[in-house]
Order: C-alpha cells, then structure tokens, then sequence
C-alpha cells in the first residue's frame, strides 16, 4: 500500500523539520525517547476514553516517530545504537497504546473491546518480528521487509486513528443509560481493531512467503 518512493517522499519533507529539531539541541535519539513519551501520554488519553484525543496523539505520534531518523541521516549520526534505539521504542511505544485502549474498553464496560485489542496488539508484533528475525537471519536485508505486506506500521496508524478518533465522534463505548444496547462508538472501534488484525495477520504471512522464496532461491 506504500511505496518506497512514496516513503522517500515523505522522508524529504520532513527533513526540514527535523533540523531545525537538531539545531535546539535535540540529538536523534532524544526524539526516539519523545515519540515514546507521546505514544505513554496517547495511553493515557485512550485509558481516560478520552477517544478523539487520543486518535489524534497516536497519529501525531506517528508522524513524529519519522524525525529520529531524517534528523540522523540528514547529519550523518546514524548508528547501530540508534537504530536499536529506534526499532525497540517503537514497539515498546505501539504496544503501550494498544494498552490505554484495552484498559479504556474494560473501563466503558466493553470487554469485546479489549479482546480484539489484544488481538490487534499481537498481530501487529508479530509483523515487526517478522521482519526483524527475517533480517538476523540475513534475508531481505535494509528496508526491503518494510514493503512487504498489506499493513506496515504506517498503515496500522491511520487505521487505528481513524477508529479512535469515530469511536469518540460517535458516543464512546460506555453502555447508555439503562440500555444495554451497544453505543455507536462501539462498532467503530471494533470494526477498526478488527480489520488491524486481519490485516497484519496477512502481512505476517506475506512475509513468511516471502522469506521462504527467498530461502529456495538461494538453494537453487
């Protein structure tokens, strides 16, 4: 669904915004560890249903997290311990939004919630593992992986955000009032996590397929 030169694209634009990030005095890793802080707060948000807010966190988040590594490159200061940094962060901070919005769900009385969180949650790891055990074992080397497969993390977060900010525009998910009718902002959110899930679920087996024609090719 991206491209590389979509990506590329959007890698030049935000070059600009990230020097001037560098000429405060922020390194490309204190930017890792602010993406961080930002997907901790849009926890928070999301755990307080506080839905559009944290919709718009995540996405702000996502956009943010491209600044590290324009700012490393574009100063020539990439390293293995950035990159290291980078990639843990990420997911560390990915996998503490999908807990804000399960203890959101369990706290608006919608269990279904948190389960097809959880669900989202460990199909979306396991696209990032994928990659990552494919790449140490010396397939798909540099960002090759990132193409592969029908949800990368980009995609992943407009899905995710799309659903955070309808599941607030449409109600939440608190039961109303003496009804125990779903809220609109149910289905939203549900609907959302579920397609997360079969979506990276797919990715992860795009993936595998790929390694695997890669690993035949090299025995031929």
């Amino acid at each position: 669904m991206i491209t590389p030169e979509t990506r590329a694209r959007v890698r030049g634009w935000v070059v600009p915004i990230a020097l001037a990030f560098g000429k405060v005095g922020l390194t490309p890793n204190a930017l890792t560890l602010i993406g961080f802080g930002i997907a901790i707060i849009a926890a928070l948000v999301a755990a307080a249903q506080l839905w559009v807010l944290a919709g718009i966190l995540v996405v702000f988040g996502g956009v943010f997290d491209l600044f590290d590594g324009a700012l490393a490159r574009a100063t020539n200061t990439t390293s293995r311990l950035g990159a290291f940094m980078d990639s843990v962060f990420d997911r560390w901070g990915e996998g503490v939004v999908y807990v804000g919005i399960a203890v959101g769900c369990l706290a608006g009385g919608f269990p279904v919630g948190a389960i097809l969180t959880t669900a989202a949650l460990m199909s979306a790891f396991m696209v990032s593992y994928a990659r990552a055990k494919s790449e140490s074992e010396g397939f798909t080397p540099g960002k090759g992986m990132a193409n592969v497969g029908l949800a990368p993390r980009e995609i992943r977060i407009v899905i995710l955000t799309v659903a955070l900010i309808l599941t607030g525009a449409m109600g939440g998910v608190d039961e109303q009032a003496r009804s125990l009718s779903w809220t609109a902002g149910r289905p939203a959110l549900g609907i959302g996590l579920g397609l997360i899930t079969v979506l990276a679920t797919i990715t992860v087996i795009q993936r595998i397929l790929h390694v695997i024609a890669q690993s035949k090719k090299e025995q031929a």
